[in-house]
């Protein structure tokens, strides 16, 4: 996703980005984190679904954990190097015309649905749940992305079906970089239980089933939770847990359901369970946007 569509029943958005996106396209072309200010104090902070701003025109709905568009909090730009959870639900036919993006790693997890990726580099793909997808903007890139499958099967039949996924931006360690393009299968390791890596720059997830991303400080792993499983979240200066699907407990805080998101600052460990089919996105991130500034 790009930005706030610009009128009910358009699928063009205008050129605006997550203000707090600004911090990774200016600078020097490469970054280096700081290693001065104080650390994190330990924190954990709930945000529940129906708290977070939401873009409703015809044919999206679209929820923001952090600020987006028009939708700005100067308190909420960002947490460690995310600066972008979007939980987006697109009608069939519709979806976001060729927009630009620049230095940002763009990761797109498909819960329900399928959606057209095509870009300017010459990629073109059809994303469906458990194949996990990268972007990285680098110096610039023009994309789309379309809920309309049956158009690259060369006139196929048109379906009815909204897709719903989350799209997370992160801010890379390094700009101005050659755009790139990544998918990967991962049903299979999924089906296995446990966190999967699902995206990651960091060094102890090469080899993995995990997509590259362009930041050695961040991954995004995932799990799919049968009733009675649980995993234990990593420990990490920063973590946020996004419940995509249906409703765990997170030890010591309590219920969460599909929406709820938990940012962890200085901690980690926690177990999670399931009582009930579910999934979970966490990012695990060793740094922080203010890391790279100064």
């Amino acid at each position: 996703m790009s930005a706030t569509p610009s009128s009910p029943g358009s699928s063009t958005p205008p050129a605006a980005v997550p203000p707090a996106a600004t911090l990774s396209t200016a600078g020097p072309s490469s970054a280096t984190p700081s290693s001065a200010g104080p650390r994190p104090q330990p924190r954990i902070d709930i945000r529940r679904a129906d708290d977070r701003a939401a873009t409703r025109v015809g044919w999206l709905d679209s929820h923001h954990s952090f600020s987006f568009g028009h939708h700005y909090d100067p308190s909420n730009t960002h947490h460690g190097l995310l600066l972008v959870n979007n939980d987006d639900t697109v009608a069939a036919g519709t979806g976001f015309e060729t927009h630009p993006h620049r230095d940002m790693e763009i990761v797109t997890w498909v819960l329900r649905g399928s959606l057209v990726h095509q870009d300017s580099t010459g990629h073109s793909g059809v994303i469906y749940p458990g194949l996990a997808q990268r972007m990285s903007a680098g110096r610039g890139i023009l994309h789309s992305e379309k809920n309309d499958s049956w158009r690259l099967d060369g006139g196929g039949e048109p379906h009815d079906e909204p897709v719903h996924f989350v799209q997370m931006w992160v801010a890379p360690d390094r700009r101005g970089i050659d755009p790139g393009y990544e998918q990967l299968e991962i049903d299979d390791e999924l089906l296995r239980g446990g966190l999967v890596p699902v995206a990651s720059g960091m060094a102890r997830h090469r080899g993995q089933s995990a997509i590259t991303i362009r930041n050695r400080f961040a991954a995004l792993c995932a799990a799919r939770l049968s009733p009675g499983r649980d995993v234990t979240l990593p420990e990490a200066p920063y973590l946020h847990l996004f419940v995509t699907q249906g409703e765990v407990t997170l030890e010591g805080t309590g219920v969460l359901r599909a929406g709820d998101a938990v940012r962890f600052t200085a901690t980690g460990g926690q177990r999670v369970s399931a009582s009930a089919p579910a999934e979970i996105l966490v990012w695990e991130m060793h740094k922080a946007i203010e890391d790279f500034l100064g």
